[in-house]
């Protein structure tokens, strides 16, 4: 290493910034369903091996470093389906070739890798700090609950019925009665509620769990977006008052959001469900909802419940009313609020493109990657090692910048197999550092977010801490206003019924003005359907035959609102319209 570079380097390191990207979320089926369930599920498992097995990739060998070695049968089996043309096929490559997940024996069930896990538990730790800034605490729940308990609210149990898995057995012997494992878990809960709080000065009570639940779904399983067991928060409070509660569930809703935008940089829109959408048994459900570029659907996001005083009816939780001196009584308002793996999948299909992953810096594994370039034959062992500690010195660099920062030095790779290798995995920045850019005292910088000349750069080796930073915030951001830029595009305001399905088929979400009845909004799903019965199709090709559903009633309204008198817009509807509801085809 010269003595420029030497000096140029242990510069940097004394001039290191404090910028920080991290930033710091019922009764059995009929045996007609049953059957149809059945033969679903085995569609699901054909499609999930065939998609563990995945179509063999065209590889090429690594190419030969020009000091002539390289490692015997080195490959790099790129992503060879393209998002444009088999979305479903496209997602299950780009996550098992970028090492986010693996497919197991059991349908719908999905090992996650630490690449994902990790993204993960930058959720948890982001929500969790906020969380508990407003009092609430940790627990955890068994995951087994008796049929008695489940059945205890007849609306809540129905919404979850066909999903329930039953335990029947213990080793050889049978159970005397099923258990089921939890597909969420409110009337596990609240009976211990009831026991819990005995006055009103044990309010607010406020419990989170971090858990898994499973919920046997018939429907065609998709990694992190439709899964039979998932990851998730579920909270669940108690309140003195209404207004209290309602308070809660717009702060949590809030923090889904910045979940989203803040970690994901995915775009979502804050509403409220209809009452046709709403969590089963409780008052109002509100939700941030996303959008699939790709496919034109909706999904939702997170939803925070107001459950208002249904529960704590059921459970009996009552406490005394400070407010009345005659000692009256009155039921807890309650509720609850959940954000699930789920939160991956959507970054994935909205920010990923045909070389692999693209992942936002404040969530990837890996923030930056350092490949030492411009080695070849003619270069000595000395002249290697030399390079080779100057990379070491770049990384401690960004280190002291709390970045998360590896070096690839390893041998028998061409830096070309390597910067394929890195794309694929989806880090957000990589560094290219050979005898040039030594001389030059610059690292040459690669975005990954941005392909082609036009995502190079340099950075002066003494401005390395502070710009490294600055340009990983930027590439946050400029993930989310692409993302945003396109959601913006994609909702189109319809006041036409005959623009409605066209608007759908051209991969829109459209704001309508609606009665929200639950009739009419069965009404428009029908209309806007194209029969399609063949279960052999796959979901996403039977997409554009979709029924629109609501998704949400946008907090943002169109500005001036509804004019006075306005029609809903179902053609077959005689109610004036009550809001601009967003509908669209949805996962």
């Amino acid at each position: 290493m010269s003595s420029e570079a030497h000096d140029s380097v242990g510069a940097a390191a004394e001039k290191t910034g404090a910028i920080n990207i991290n930033g710091e979320e019922s009764s059995e089926p009929s045996k007609s369903a049953l059957k149809k369930a059945q033969k679903q599920q085995k569609m699901a498992e054909e499609k999930a091996a065939k998609a563990a097995k995945l179509k063999e990739a065209q590889v090429k060998p690594a190419a030969k470093k020009s000091s002539g070695k390289e490692i015997e049968g080195a490959e790099l089996k790129a992503i060879n389906i393209k998002k444009e043309a088999d979305f479903a096929g496209w997602y299950a490559q780009v996550l098992t070739k970028g090492g986010f997940i693996s497919y197991t024996d059991i349908s719908g069930c999905y090992v996650y890798r630490p690449a994902s896990y990790v993204i993960w538990e930058q959720i948890t730790a982001w929500f969790d700090k906020r969380i508990k800034s407003i009092g609430v605490k940790n627990c955890y729940f068994p995951m087994f609950a008796t049929k008695e308990q489940l059945e205890i609210e007849k609306d809540h149990v129905e919404g979850f019925a066909a999903e329930v898995a039953w335990v029947t057995k213990y080793g050889n012997s049978q159970l005397e009665k099923e258990i089921a494992i939890r597909p969420t878990s409110e009337t596990v809960m609240y009976g211990h509620y009831a026991n819990w709080i005995r006055s009103h000065r044990d309010l607010p009570l406020r419990l989170n769990q971090w858990n898994s639940v499973v919920r046997w779904e018939f429907k065609h399983p998709q990694p992190f977006l439709r899964t039979r067991e998932f990851l998730w928060q579920e909270g669940h409070t108690a309140h003195l008052t209404k207004q209290g509660s309602e308070e809660e569930v717009l702060q949590i809703l809030e923090w889904y959001a910045g979940v989203y935008e803040e970690l994901l940089a995915v775009p979502v829109i804050r509403g409220r469900k209809t009452d046709k959408e709403k969590f089963a048994g409780g008052d109002y459900t509100t939700t941030v909802e996303g959008y699939i570029p790709e496919t034109g659907r909706g999904i939702q996001g997170g939803t925070s419940h107001c459950l208002g005083q249904n529960f704590s009816k059921m459970f009996n939780i009552v406490v005394e009313d400070p407010a009345n001196k005659e000692g009256a009584k009155l039921h807890v308002w309650q509720n609850s609020w959940g954000l699930s793996t789920r939160t991956i999948g959507v970054m994935v299909m909205i920010h990923s493109d045909n070389r692999g992953l693209v992942l936002p810096p404040r969530v990837a594994e890996t923030q930056v990657v350092i490949v030492p370039v411009g080695i070849t034959a003619k270069t000595s062992e000395d002249q290697k090692t030399a390079l080779h500690k100057e990379v070491d010195a770049l990384e401690a660099i960004l280190k002291a910048v709390d970045l998360r920062v590896i070096s690839d030095k390893s041998e028998g790779y061409s830096p070309g197999w390597k910067f394929n290798e890195w794309e694929q995995k989806g880090v957000p920045l990589r560094l290219e550092f050979g005898p040039g850019e030594s001389k030059g005292h610059y690292v040459t910088t690669s975005r990954r977010d941005i392909p082609g000349k036009e995502g190079k750069g340099q950075i002066a080796i003494t401005e390395l801490g502070a710009e490294v930073p600055k340009l990983l915030s930027t590439i946050q951001s400029d993930l989310y206003d692409r993302a945003d830029q396109t959601y913006k595009q994609h909702t189109k305001q319809i006041t036409a019924w005959d623009e409605f399905v066209p608007s759908l088929n051209a991969k829109n979400v459209n704001l309508i003005p609606h009665c929200l009845t639950e009739k009419c909004e069965d009404k428009v799903k029908e209309l806007s359907a194209k029969r399609d019965t063949d279960d052999n199709v796959p979901q996403d090709e039977k997409a554009p035959s979709m029924g629109a559903k609501s998704l949400c009633i946008p907090f943002k309204q169109p500005s001036g609102g509804l004019r006075e008198g306005t029609q809903c817009l179902n053609p077959e509807c005689d109610n004036k319209a009550v809001k601009w509801c967003l509908f669209g085809r949805s996962y």
